[in-house]
C-alpha cells in the first residue's frame, strides 16, 4: 500500500551558490559518503531528501543526515534512513522507499513513494 508521495526540484546553480555561501551547508545536509559527490549529484540528492521530508510530514527535529541516498551495485539508487527519520518512517507504517532521480539542464529532482 502507498503511504506517500513526495516530489522535489532544485536549480542547480542555486544550490551551488547556497553551498559556497554557506560551506557548512554540505556538512549539515549530507553524510559523509554523499559530500565528496559533484554539486549536480548533491543537488538531486537534496531534492530526494526534502522528498522524504514531505512524505513524512516535514518532521520538527529530522536529522538530514538520517536519510541518505546510496547507489546500488548496478548504480541504481535507493534511500537508506536511520535515526529521526527512520522512527517518523516507523511511525507511519513505511517498509519501503522507492526512488527516482532525475536531471534536465539545471535542474535537479527527486521523487519518492514511500510503502506500507
Amino acid at each position: 500500500m502507498i503511504i506517500g508521495i513526495g516530489v522535489d526540484v532544485v536549480v542547480v546553480s542555486r544550490f551551488a551558490e547556497q553551498l559556497t555561501r554557506a560551506p557548512a551547508l554540505r556538512e549539515r545536509l549530507f553524510t559523509p559518503a554523499e559530500r565528496g559527490l559533484k554539486v549536480r549529484s548533491l543537488a538531486a540528492r537534496f531534492a530526494a531528501k526534502e522528498a522524504v521530508a514531505k512524505v513524512l510530514g516535514a518532521p520538527a527535529g529530522m536529522n538530514w543526515q538520517d536519510c541518505q541516498v546510496v547507489c546500488d551495485a548496478a548504480g541504481d539508487p535507493r534511500i537508506e534512513v536511520t535515526g529521526t527519520v527512520a522512527a517518523v518512517a516507523q511511525s507511519k507504517g513505511i517498509a519501503r522507499w522507492h526512488l527516482s532521480l532525475s536531471h534536465d539542464g539545471d535542474i535537479a529532482t527527486g521523487m519518492v513513494v514511500a510503502e506500507g
